[in-house]
């Protein structure tokens, strides 16, 4: 996923985080100068919804609109084994571990 908070605001016509942070507060959303640095200038590890929802009304746009997904990038994390490239099913037992039990059948 790509992070696409500044274009965004680029495109509604916010061009500073200063800006944001102003319109994020009226909207209700009080955000520290730091937490904002790192929305607008990096890509979060995390968001809270209810801040997602916030951003978006400021931006009148849809979290899709935040959040591009790259397929290509996934792809690229996804280990080559035989058994991933072959389209025969692969078997998976169950690993049974201290004091745990078969599951009902």
């Amino acid at each position: 996923m790509r992070w696409n908070l500044r274009m965004r605001a680029a495109q509604t016509g916010i061009w500073k985080s200063n800006e944001m942070r102003r319109r994020l507060a009226e909207a209700g959303l009080e955000i520290s100068a730091g937490k904002m640095s790192a929305l607008w200038t990096g890509q979060p590890t995390t968001i809270r919804l209810d801040d997602l929802d916030v951003i978006c009304l400021v931006l009148q746009c849809t979290p899709s609109d935040l959040l591009i997904c790259e397929p290509e990038q996934a792809a690229a994390r996804r280990p080559a084994t035989s058994a991933m490239e072959s389209d025969e099913p692969v078997a998976v037992a169950p690993r049974l571990g201290r004091g745990r039990s078969m599951p009902p059948a």
